[in-house]
């Protein structure tokens, strides 16, 4: 099955679809095009961001090659470069190339949201939330969701009420997280733009998620129980009646696991609960 037969196959059955791939190297306005394209009326992708644009390690060999030769000192032999290996300019460069990407599918009302997952030491201090602040200017018009792995932002009643706020303030989607109590990330359903809740389910093994090694599929290797989904199912509900749109993405996915679960959770969602 080719990768347009199985989008259209999945389109067929599901309404959203996560696209991770491009959190590993940028996405074209050609592939926005190819997905807009393929998919029917209605259907939305959330795709997350590149990982140069959120703190994260980012493989030279991904970057647009005009920009890798910008890169500073011998920063472009290295395994991982940081948006800090580049001059400032050409970091806004980058947004503004992968946000143009995006363009056709926004255009074709199936840009469900930009996904941007921040790591663990993105935490609570000033020069972050001012790199929060900057996302309005280089997403102009587009939905975007904030997932925050550092638990730090949540955990005290106070940093979670001036977290939830900055986002509701700025129009950012808080990204609600079911994940292993390892992540020590809690549990808060909480909604910060009327136009979209967001839930992202990574399973619940504490073994997985520490795990340096292997790949995201084996880290996310988990089969929730359908008491599970159940249990989870009720606050998703409680979300959907608080803003216009709800996606709810599981993110286990080794094998077929987060399909099946997706699947599971829509018929308990349709039933509900039972």
């Amino acid at each position: 099955m080719t990768a347009e037969e199985r989008l259209r196959f999945y389109a067929a059955r599901f309404p959203l679809v996560e696209v991770d791939s491009t959190y590993y190297r940028p996405v074209t306005e050609a592939q926005a095009h190819g997905w807009a394209e393929r998919s029917p009326d209605g259907f939305r992708f959330d795709v997350k961001a590149y990982s140069l644009l959120t703190g994260h390690p980012t493989d030279p060999r991904s970057l647009w090659p005009d920009l890798r030769e910008q890169l500073a000192g011998d920063a472009a032999g290295k395994r991982s470069v940081y948006a800090r290996h580049l001059p400032p300019d050409a970091v806004e460069e980058a947004w503004r190339r992968f946000a143009r990407a995006l363009r056709p599918l926004h255009d074709a009302g199936k840009l469900g949201a930009v996904l941007l997952q921040f790591p663990p030491w993105f935490g609570p201090r000033h020069d972050a939330r001012e790199e929060l602040r900057a996302v309005r200017e280089r997403l102009p018009g587009y939905r975007v969701c904030v997932e925050l792995r550092s638990p730090r932002w949540l955990t005290e009643p106070e940093d979670r009420a001036r977290t939830l706020g900055l986002l509701e303030e700025l129009g950012l989607a808080f990204v609600c997280v079911d994940a292993p109590a390892a992540s020590r990330l809690p549990a808060i359903a909480a909604v910060t733009s009327p136009e979209l809740a967001v839930v992202r389910f990574h399973g619940r093994d504490d073994d997985a998620w520490r795990t340096t090694s292997g790949s995201a599929a084996d880290r996310f290797r988990y089969d929730y129980s359908d008491a599970e989904l159940a249990a989870l199912a009720r606050p998703a509900a409680e979300l959907a009646g608080q803003a216009r749109e709800t996606h709810l993405l599981m993110n286990n996915c080794y094998r077929d696991n987060a399909v099946r679960n997706a699947w599971r959770l829509r018929e308990l969602l349709a039933s509900g609960g039972r």
